[in-house]
């Protein structure tokens, strides 16, 4: 039976087009004893590297490089027989995709004219049009065009055939067979008319002839092959696949070479800076081992090659201290010591345990790992600089895959079965997607949806498989990929969404396998808040601190106290339910502590089992014991218990014989594991290995158990050593600085975990003074103002709501030095209608018009604005004023948050919630004993670990409550806990020392006495 090669054949990155997965597409062909599989996804190669990745696994397969293209009635595929004919498809790629905008492409004759090196292969149309592209094509491709004929077996597979055959013979053009391919299974026919519908944005009950007619567009067995072609053209297939040599292996990157200067050698002018930099960490000398590590460090990069991957990342934090732009380096390789003398990062790695192995490993021959966050409302300059330096021809963002989840798999499912936009709607509104213990079929059951309706069966499978396909190409969050020559040589570019952006067709999972460089470019807001809070300080005559200045006076014991207490709103990572849960149990009392704290409270350690016997241990409850010496070394820092990623890497090094690259890839399979499972042959190779040495077997298993932990979210020592300077310089800064801190936090948002209401009120519970918005004294942005002899913060007009920029500006451009002189005044700058009713909702022309309904009373009274009368008194009495409850709704509607009241001290004054705990009189309740409270819904978190539980946060007038809710319970009274705004929870108190939590029993929503309030929960974060 002839050999075959499939050689047209569409991946679901061809979006909305193909119906299975590359790595599926691969397996199947190998399955059916295919030769080789091309992957010809239109207009890219999105998916190749899934593709090439899972074809090591079947070497008896070949793969082929290549991509479609569509010009007017012309169909053809080009294949890359050698690496030029690959550069020169990613050239064809990028100059099609950047012609046009994000999603798109518009390809030019001339592209297809340059072709050189390709393999050209056509599918007729069937159409008269055919002649034309025959003979075009001839002139062009004559020595590399091929004719491509497929057989779908519809109702026109035999005229269509007959006019393949007719055009082979006129035009003397080499016929090869393929099978056009959309999917690996005919089983997956009922999603291609889905995705088909998706595409075309109708239900499939009205495409008709638009939907394929069979299955035959799926890989086929090699019989049914050969009863549907001529031997020699299923031979061609194969001779076309035999000249396609090209391998993704063969891709080498280039690193740019314009971060040395010229005739200098990049590792001499590496070690110059590192010696510099030495100098400058360590005035008083190098220590010896501090020097021999550095020696140590440089020699392997060196040997790998990698001087000019940390000249660029210097080159980058340069040009940041340049502009005074705040930066933090972190991972494996910036929290070595090179790193630190090159000021990358502000750790000092005498104070963590790096494990070498992670810094760069010689068997993973790959870069390290450097990430860089920068402020993020100021990380734009940088990545303009990127670009300025080496142009848009040589870098470009890493692509993001966006991929179905489950709430948008049902919603476009869901259309695409003509289901009621209503029904969708309801169903999806009243889904908990984060409950484990119950699938979300059985969710929709118990929503009324019929299980026995063909219809909704069709629903749930479809949907079930359509998450996980990607949807399309999104720009990475600030992975850079920067090369030595134009970056289309290694893969195409095309343009994303927001513009003067440019993304390549690959993301960061494809960059790793194919070892390519890739620098990131992150954006941090706390580093923009501890920016703006040294600004404040500086300009109200404190003085000018930088992140060195604060972790040099070293651990600071009023801080650390706040911290213990959890007094963390605000706090960088120690800020969440969970973070501030621990904070009283572990006690950290200086800056190694913060990074085990910052560490413990993951997924891994939490799963791993590893919390309690820490604490148990830290707190003298249990001895510290070790097998042996060696785990000593390890485990010592952290009690025996493996906290960090790092430290489980080097047990297996250690205890089990691992070399450095094993163990390095142990943690890759670590990180995959829940996705593609791998874990297996390491746990042989762990067991065997702890036993050979003497370790007892249940502790061996134990390791493996842990590891699986880990492999869920292990957070790396190098990370939390980064996170854990920036945790306590904003605890400092909030402990000594709260008013410019608080500033600074409301003038950086959006970011962290409160919003700017629960912020504010925090800052009232400490102390600090909040000003309202006011036309005569604020200014855009939040600032400080005196409040006695204390300063206080002075709520910004970016605040109000509907407020533009350009209002905010032009009013600030004509306010006089002593503020308006009255509402007229103030209405000769003309702003918009919209602005002066904003402003007049927020309550910021209090100062001008008195209360809300005076200044809207005063605004539409038209006549003031005639010359005559411009000059009478704004002010107008009223008989009614606003009430204090309607100034907390408005507050709420016009700015997000009131400084008048707390809607749940007005509720309970107006009688409405019956009694009730205040979060302030919980600490004083018996544990175990029966209590109600109620407040905002400021938050539901559902972490990973968490086994179904919720975390809701509650908030009334005195503080927050954490409230938890067991999944049983939020199931039983779904409707109040998806949708209440104000929430009354009768429960059980649960205290752990200072810790107190409420076990919600019954969910009572009360948001229908408070319709009007808009406030918006952080859910699920």
């Amino acid at each position: 039976m002839s050999t075959y090669a499939e050689l047209v054949c569409c991946s679901n990155f061809s979006f909305l087009e193909g119906a299975s997965h590359p790595e599926e597409l691969v397996a199947q062909a190998a399955t059916l004893g295919y030769q080789a599989l091309a992957i010809t996804d239109e207009c890219s190669v999105a998916g190749v590297v899934r593709a090439y990745q899972a074809q090591r696994d079947y070497p008896q397969l070949s793969l082929i490089i290549g991509s479609r293209f569509r010009l007017h009635a012309l169909d053809i595929v080009l294949l890359c027989p050698t690496q030029a004919a690959y550069q020169e498809l990613c050239r064809i790629i990028t100059n099609a995709r950047r012609r046009s905008h994000k999603g798109d492409y518009q390809l030019s004759e001339w592209d297809l004219m340059s072709v050189r090196h390709g393999l050209v292969l056509w599918l007729p149309s069937g159409a008269e049009s055919d002649h034309h592209w025959a003979t075009w094509l001839l002139r062009y491709h004559a020595e590399r065009l091929y004719l491509a004929v497929r057989r779908d077996l519809a109702d026109n597979d035999h005229p269509y055939l007959a006019h393949c055959r007719m055009l082979a013979s006129q035009y003397e053009l080499r016929v090869t067979a393929c099978g056009d391919v959309l999917m690996h299974h005919p089983e997956r026919l009922a999603l291609h008319h889905t995705l088909t519908a998706i595409r075309h944005r109708q239900p499939v009950a009205a495409l008709g002839r638009t939907l394929l007619p069979n299955a035959e567009r799926a890989l086929r067995p090699l019989p049914k092959l050969h009863a549907l072609f001529p031997p020699e053209w299923l031979a061609e297939s194969a001779k076309i696949a035999a000249q396609c040599q090209f391998s993704l292996a063969r891709l080498k990157y280039s690193y740019p070479k314009e971060v040395v200067p010229t005739g200098e050698p990049a590792m001499a002018y590496l070690r110059e800076a590192v010696k510099q930099g030495a100098q400058q960490r360590f005035p008083k000398g190098v220590p010896h081992d501090v020097g021999a590590t550095i020696e140590k460090e440089l020699a392997l990069i060196e040997a790998m090659d990698y001087p000019y991957y940390f000249l660029t990342i210097y080159d980058l934090v340069r040009f940041a201290q340049s502009r005074g732009i705040l930066y933090q380096g972190r991972g494996s390789a910036a929290n070595s010591v090179v790193c630190y003398c090159l000021g990358i990062t502000a750790v000092d790695p005498c104070k963590v345990d790096v494990l070498f192995e992670r810094f760069i490993s010689k068997e993973r021959d790959e870069p390290p790992d450097i990430d860089v966050d920068f402020e993020h409302q100021r990380r734009e300059e940088v990545i303009q600089y990127l670009y300025q330096k080496y142009g848009r021809e040589r870098t470009a963002l890493a692509a993001t895959v966006i991929r179905y989840r489950l709430k948008s798999a049902l919603r476009d499912v869901g259309k695409a079965l003509a289901i009621p936009a209503s029904q969708i709607d309801f169903f999806i509104q009243n889904l908990n997607r984060r409950d484990k213990t119950q699938p979300w079929g059985q969710q929709l059951q118990q929503l009324g949806l019929d299980p026995k309706s063909t219809k909704s069966q069709q629903w749930l499978s479809l949907t079930q498989t359509l998450i996980g396909f990607p949807r399309h190409l999104s720009q990475h969050v600030g992975g850079f990929v920067i090369a030595d020559g134009p970056l289309y040589e290694l893969v195409p570019v095309e343009n994303a969404a927001m513009a003067e952006r440019t993304v390549i067709q690959w993301d960061k999972d494809d960059l790793e396998t194919l070892h390519l460089m890739k620098v990131d470019v992150l954006a941090l807001g706390m580093l923009t808040a501890i920016r703006r809070t040294f600004d404040l300080i500086a300009q109200t005559g404190g003085p000018r601190l930088s992140l060195a200045a604060i972790t040099q006076q070293g651990d600071d014991p009023a801080v650390f106290a706040r911290i213990q207490h959890a007094d963390t709103v605000g706090v960088f990572q120690i800020e969440s339910r969970a973070q501030m849960s621990m904070l009283p149990r572990l006690k950290p009392a200086c800056y190694y502590d913060l990074v085990i704290q910052i560490a413990i409270v993951r997924p891994g350690p939490i799963q791993g089992d590893m919390v309690h016997p820490y604490l148990k241990r830290r707190d003298g409850e249990e001895a510290v014991s070790y097998p042996s010496k060696a785990v000593e070394q390890v485990l010592a820092r952290t009690l025996g218990v493996p906290i960090f990623q790092e430290q489980v890497i080097k047990l297996a090094m250690v205890a089990a014989g691992f070399s450095g690259g094993e163990a390095d890839q142990l943690r890759r399979a670590m990180a995959a594991w829940k996705k593609k499972g791998g874990l297996g042959p390491f746990r042989d190779k762990l067991i065997a290995g702890m036993t050979a040495r003497g370790y007892r077997a249940d502790f061996a298993e134990q390791l493996y158990r842990q590891i699986c932990g880990f492999g869920d979210y292990g957070f790396p020592e190098s990370h939390s050593a980064s996170f854990a300077v920036l945790a306590y310089i904003s605890a400092w800064l909030k402990h000594y600085y709260p008013a410019a801190f608080y500033t600074a936090l409301l003038n950086s948002q959006p970011m962290g975990f409160y919003s700017p209401s629960q912020l504010m009120q925090d800052a009232t519970r400490h102390q600090v003074s909040v000003l309202p918005v006011c036309v005569q004294h604020s200014g855009a942005d939040h600032c400080l103002e005196k409040v006695g002899d204390q300063w206080g913060v002075r709520l910004g007009l970016r605040l109000v709501k509907g407020l533009s920029v350009a209002a905010i500006d032009r009013l600030l451009a004509h306010r006089p030095e002593s503020g308006f002189a009255s509402l007229s005044a103030l209405q000769e700058i003309n702003l918009d209608r919209d602005a002066y009713q904003a402003l007049a909702s927020s309550g910021a022309l209090a100062a001008l018009a008195g209360n809300r309904y005076q200044a809207r009373w005063a605004l539409m009274d038209q006549q003031r604005q005639l010359p005559l009368l411009a000059a009478s008194d704004d002010a107008v009495e009223l008989p009614h004023s606003p009430s204090q409850w309607q100034n907390v709704i408005e507050d709420y509607a016009a700015m997000g948050l009131s400084l008048t009241d707390h809607p749940i001290r007005l509720m309970a004054q107006a009688g409405t919630l019956g009694r009730f705990t205040r979060s302030v009189e919980l600490s004083q309740c018996a544990p175990q004993s029966w209590v109600a409270v109620a407040g905002v819904v400021t938050g539901k978190q559902s972490p990973g670990t968490a086994s179904g539980v919720i975390f809701v946060t509650l908030e009334d007038d005195t503080g927050n409550i954490n409230v938890v809710v067991w999944a049983g319970t939020a199931r039983a009274q779904s409707r109040a806990f998806m949708q209440a705004k104000v929430l009354k929870v009768h429960g059980i108190v649960e205290r752990q020392g200072e810790v107190v939590h409420v076990i919600a029993g019954k969910l009572i929503d009360l948001t229908p006495t408070l319709t009007t309030l808009s406030v918006a929960a952080r859910e699920f974060r």
